[in-house]
């Protein structure tokens, strides 16, 4: 990706903030969803929303998984939407637990690492849709693709052509500290937690008990909300424990289908010194680090700009796969 900011837009802190908040994420009309419901396989429920859109014979499906606290509404999701729009292919975003705009149900919501999560729902796409599919992890949800990925193996490629990770903490431990610190720990940081902590409470309410309500509200950084909440409802020990099985970084090598791995190399939240080298990731794997982008940015033109370039630079990555 030959990507370069537009001169009025310097630094990562702005390319990020600019391209959530205030560029345009298409044009047009907004793009419209219709939404599906399925149930888990523990019972409890996750949304789809499709777009609601006339595709092809045999056009492909972007499938997307979404960052942290994201959405359908999250401004990477709506520029994805216009291009299937305007291409005439198919477009999902399927939520993470808790994120559609309804508390699900089980004692548990969604980590990094949630491969388990992201297998069924791929295979579940896999029997609906007959063309060609790609899936796509923006942040969060792209560390948690790449798991799949790197677990399913060989097997990935019954269920899609190729996967991308776009701006993805694929070394959780660099970006946790990262985001705790400075700026991102007063901007950043206090963000997510204005979101994260109501809803950890709204499902101590579902199960009394279920963690320390008193420690969670102490929480000032991801590394503490993790620590109370998000390591021990899935399985892991500790924040500690959490980050470093769920990182997909240590395990690149083992992904057997195409995989791009995205990363502006000036992401507030991702160090570029914890990015992988060539060297490290196996034939599969294509590293994208322009110098700019900011953290899932990436925009484009004049004042207030286009949301991000990142939909045309994922076609013409993934029409190069297209089986």
């Amino acid at each position: 990706m030959n990507y370069q900011a537009p001169w009025w837009l310097p630094g990562g802190n702005l390319q990020t903030i600019v391209a959530a908040k205030l560029a345009r994420p298409y044009a047009g009309s907004a793009p419209v969803f219709r939404r599906e419901r399925w149930r888990t396989p523990d019972q409890d429920f996750i949304d789809v929303d499709w777009l609601d859109t006339t595709t092809f014979a045999g056009a492909p499906l972007w499938v997307m998984f979404h960052g942290l606290e994201g959405s359908s509404s999250s401004h990477y999701a709506l520029a994805c939407a216009q291009l299937a729009r305007d291409q005439g292919f198919a477009f999902a975003v399927a939520h993470f637990r808790g994120c559609s705009g309804e508390l699900n149900l089980a004692p548990r919501a969604y980590h990094s690492g949630d491969y388990e999560e992201i297998a069924w729902i791929l295979e579940r796409m896999r029997k609906a849709h007959a063309g060609p599919i790609f899936a796509i992890g923006i942040s969060l949800g792209g560390n948690a693709l790449l798991r799949w990925a790197q677990e399913a193996g060989p097997t990935a490629g019954a269920q899609v052509s190729a996967v991308a990770a776009v701006c993805s903490p694929i070394d959780l431990a660099a970006s946790g500290r990262a985001i705790g610190r400075g700026f991102n720990r007063q901007f950043y940081t206090r963000m997510f937690l204005r979101s994260m902590v109501p809803k950890a409470l709204a499902k101590l309410r579902q199960f009394p008990g279920l963690f320390d309500a008193q420690a969670l509200r102490a929480a000032r950084d991801l590394y503490e909300f993790d620590n109370v909440f998000t390591a021990p409802l899935h399985g892991f020990r500790d924040t500690e424990d959490y980050w470093h099985r769920a990182s997909a970084k240590p395990h690149l090598a083992r992904i057997r289908i195409p995989a791009l791995v995205l990363n502006a190399r000036n992401d507030p939240f991702i160090p570029a010194d914890c990015l992988p080298a060539p060297t490290s990731v196996g034939q599969y794997v294509t590293l994208w680090q322009p110098a700019q982008g900011g953290h899932v940015g990436f925009p484009t033109g004049a004042p207030p700009g286009k949301a991000t370039a990142l939909p045309q630079a994922l076609s013409a990555w993934f029409s190069q796969h297209r089986v």
